[in-house]
């Protein structure tokens, strides 16, 4: 386990180095095409000299046989007995976490004596008991590789929201809060429950501030090219579904939470949000906010997980 932008990737490059070099072939499968997209440039630059295939639904890559291969995990069910080191990255993100399918095709795609390593910043509670009695080996990183705090998420009650909503309008302190950042001209990702509310909220927000805000969902085919205008700066503002929970990592983004008393934010998916924030060493800081109805235990505990972790990190002085 390590906490969100940790550095886990890179924590991986060492091993992985190893491994080639004793003539093993790697897997890297992550659940989301979004993430293989961003890991696979990452991963290529670290080996230039090793041949890197990347496979997901409608991949050119998928009949290259390469010693190193970064893939969905639905990409598992091709293969038999194929790699010595299989690592599932977000092993807790749907639909691995889901799915018994592609638990099984994960470890059919293994060797015999291969190893199969899970990475998470949010393990499932069944994972985790599996740690306490014994049967997972387990390493935690409960610090960033900057050294410096998890930002802790403000919880802000903001009334009836989706009546505003409903009405053409956002709550005066969500409004607030986005013009602030607009202002400041930082990175905002503004996350809602269901693609019906997204078109709403976008819409109400591109009439104050244009062409600057976009909306992303699963169903968006532009997403990919959204989501790259958003790193590049030309789109300030993305409001999203959870599709942009984890795997996107953008310096200096803020982030808020509208209706994150909504059943669709477990724990897990609100400590992953808010992990989004404070991943740069150049902009360790930010602002997180759980913009609500009334608060939850998912928000409590998604709260309580992340000052748990700044608590562990401080006490085993990870911290500068």
């Amino acid at each position: 386990m390590a906490v969100c932008g940790a550095g886990k990737t890179e924590v991986l490059f060492k091993g992985i180095e190893t491994a080639l070099s004793k003539g093993a072939r790697v897997c890297i499968a992550t659940p989301r095409t979004d993430v293989v997209l961003e890991l696979s440039p990452r991963i290529k630059q670290v080996f230039p000299n090793i041949e890197v295939a990347t496979l997901y639904g409608g991949s050119e890559d998928r009949s290259k046989n390469a010693p190193l291969t970064i893939a969905t995990t639905h990409q598992l069910l091709r293969y038999h007995r194929a790699f010595d080191t299989l690592i599932i990255d977000e092993v807790d993100a749907f639909p691995y976490s889901m799915d018994p399918t592609l638990e099984y095709a994960a470890k059919q795609a293994r060797t015999d004596k291969g190893s199969l390593i899970f990475l998470s910043a949010t393990p499932s509670k069944e994972m985790q008991r599996e740690v306490l009695v014994k049967r997972l080996e387990s390493v935690v990183i409960p610090a960033r590789y900057h050294k410096q705090p998890l930002p802790v998420p403000a919880l802000e009650w903001c009334g009836k929201w989706e009546k505003k909503v409903l009405r053409g309008s956002l709550p005066t302190n969500v409004k607030s809060w986005v013009k602030k950042h607009m202002e400041k001209g930082s990175p905002i990702f503004l996350f809602v429950p269901s693609i019906d509310i997204l078109e709403k909220v976008t819409y109400i927000l591109e009439k104050e501030h244009g062409d600057l805000v976009a909306g992303v969902h699963s169903k968006d085919t532009d997403r990919k090219e959204k989501v790259a205008r958003f790193r590049e700066g030309k789109i300030k503002m993305l409001i999203t579904t959870t599709i942009l929970e984890r795997g996107v990592t953008v310096a200096n983004v803020q982030v808020g939470v509208l209706g994150s008393e909504d059943d669709v934010y477990s724990e897990s998916a609100l400590v992953q949000i808010a992990g989004r924030v404070g991943r740069s060493s150049q902009y360790p800081n930010g602002d997180v906010r759980f913009f609500h109805y009334g608060k939850t235990n998912e928000m409590v505990g998604a709260v309580d997980q992340i000052r748990r972790m700044n608590y562990q990190a401080r006490k085993g002085g990870y911290f500068q």
